[in-house]
């Protein structure tokens, strides 16, 4: 049995340092277990009930969604805008977390983790994030953490995938994450 485990990244910007960790995620996966990362976060409009209608959703929020149903588990990558988490990433939990009580994050594993400049590595909008899964119906792992501080000048002129200390973090969660899936209580 392979775990597909769907990587959703809160930055738009083609550099970005949490798109390039989420692109490690990919390389780093156990094997077992397939990390994709989903492409379209940019299409989707932002959530409004009057355009969720079944039969006429936006075709990007329902690409989502079929991503979604499809993942086995989640692992979600933040970085912090103004303190809290991006809009862009917000959008997409609020669109998975409907219909009301049977959205497609319903019961799945969910990691959150990232990368920011700051000295904190993002970890205010990471809280903020796994709060939204939460409420949203995932199962967040919440010891499961990775916050990775000073993007901008650790990430410069180094891919996440080639910093080893990252490397292997990040392999880590992943690898705890894949441990998740079908556990009766992965929190």
């Amino acid at each position: 049995m392979s775990v597909h485990i769907l990587a959703l990244v809160g930055s738009l910007r083609a550099g970005s340092h949490n798109r390039q960790l989420a692109e490690a995620a990919v390389k780093l996966a156990p094997e077992g277990a397939e990390v994709e990362l989903f492409e379209g976060l940019s299409e989707i409009p932002f959530y409004n009930e009057d355009i969720d209608v079944a039969g006429s959703a936006p075709a990007a929020a329902v690409r989502l969604r079929e991503a979604a149903a499809r993942a086995d588990a989640f692992l979600l990558f933040s970085p912090e805008y103004n303190g809290t988490i991006p809009a862009v990433l917000k959008n997409a939990i609020d669109w998975l977390s409907r219909p009301y009580g049977a959205g497609a994050l319903a019961g799945k594993p969910t990691v959150v983790v990232g990368t920011a400049y700051g000295q904190f590595g993002g970890v205010w909008a990471q809280d903020e994030a796994r709060k939204a899964v939460g409420i949203a119906g995932g199962t967040v792992l919440e010891d499961v953490k990775l916050s990775i501080p000073g993007s901008v000048t650790r990430f410069a002129e180094t891919h996440p995938v080639d910093d080893a200390e990252v490397a292997g973090q990040l392999t880590e969660v992943i690898t705890r994450l894949f441990g998740q899936v079908g556990t009766p209580s992965a929190a």
